[in-house]
């Protein structure tokens, strides 16, 4: 299977995860700069930070060059009303590939749609954040050391969350996983989630107790309340409602992880010490294999 774009985690199949990961695994030891005199465009017209770092700091690694507008919404022609595929025209004729992040969803298929150079979807609002889900995926591998026969626990906002929606589609493509949606009821996870879930036969349920699934699982997957995707009222009745701390994170067995998409706000409330020293905690780790896992990516468009 060969990929021109990269828009969706259903795109993305066993045996193509599973390239990527021994490729990013070759390029944390050795770089050969394959990608010497390609050029790479970041369309933002999100906020970011880990994203669109460290996918330009993957093409320079790759040994080719970036060009970025970090906030594509104020400081491009969008402004002016200019559309995303009359904005992918223009710049896939100065880059070879581009990687957008945008507050609409299905913005990443559209420009997709028009463009003639490979096209990464970093984020479409409350759509998919498929490179994250592979740099989680990643990450369980890696710490875990399997991915099958795991349990995984999904907490906070799963209404609006686009990462856990990239995860559970890239999940489904294994055998003997169970997840557990952990939610307030306003921000529970949507039906076509469910409803994949259900016919590739992925063990779920829905909960509310976090504490008492903590000894039970492998992984356990916090997410940020996002304001900016929410009303008023919602953010009101779930902010705060879940949150690890010094007390609950022994509650997970030695051998779990935490994981966590980044930022991270009043959901984790760790001392710096426990970050650095205890092994459960794994959201940093996880934000560093974002680098090997987009030059991997980078790597497998381009060459």
């Amino acid at each position: 299977m060969k990929l021109n774009n990269l828009i969706e985690s259903q795109q993305l199949d066993v045996a193509t995860i599973f390239a990527l990961f021994h490729k990013a695994d070759e390029l944390r030891i050795s770089v050969k700069k394959p990608l010497n005199g390609k050029i790479l465009a970041t369309l933002f017209y999100e906020p970011s930070t880990r994203t669109r770092l460290s996918f330009e700091s993957a093409m320079l690694r790759l040994g080719g060059n970036v060009i970025s507008t970090e906030n594509a919404k104020e400081f491009s022609s969008a402004i002016k009303g200019e559309s995303i595929q009359d904005t992918t025209r223009i710049v896939s004729a100065y880059a070879d590939v581009i990687v957008i992040r945008h507050y609409e969803d299905g913005a990443a298929k559209k420009a997709a749609s028009v463009s003639p150079i490979p096209v990464i979807n970093a984020g479409d609002g409350k759509g998919q954040h498929p490179t994250q889900a592979l740099l989680d995926l990643y990450t369980i591998w890696k710490e875990i050391g399997h991915i099958e026969d795991i349990t995984v626990a999904m907490v906070g906002d799963l209404k609006y969350g686009r990462t856990i929606r990239s995860l559970c589609y890239l999940l489904g493509k294994f055998k003997n996983i169970k997840i557990i949606f952990i939610a307030p009821e306003s921000l529970s996870v949507n039906d076509d989630i469910k409803n994949y879930l259900k016919k590739y036969h992925i063990q779920f349920e829905e909960q509310t107790d976090m504490n008492k699934n903590l000894p039970h699982i492998d992984i356990l997957y916090m997410t940020r309340i996002q304001k900016e995707r929410m009303t008023e009222e919602e953010y009101k009745n779930s902010a705060g409602k879940y949150r690890i701390t010094e007390e609950n994170i022994n509650l997970l067995e030695e051998s779990a992880r935490l994981m966590h998409p980044l930022p991270h706000v009043e959901e984790i409330e760790l001392n710096l010490e426990t970050e650095k020293t205890n092994k459960r905690v794994a959201y940093f780790r996880q934000a560093e294999n974002g680098l090997y896992i987009r030059m991997a990516l980078l790597s497998y468009l381009l060459e």
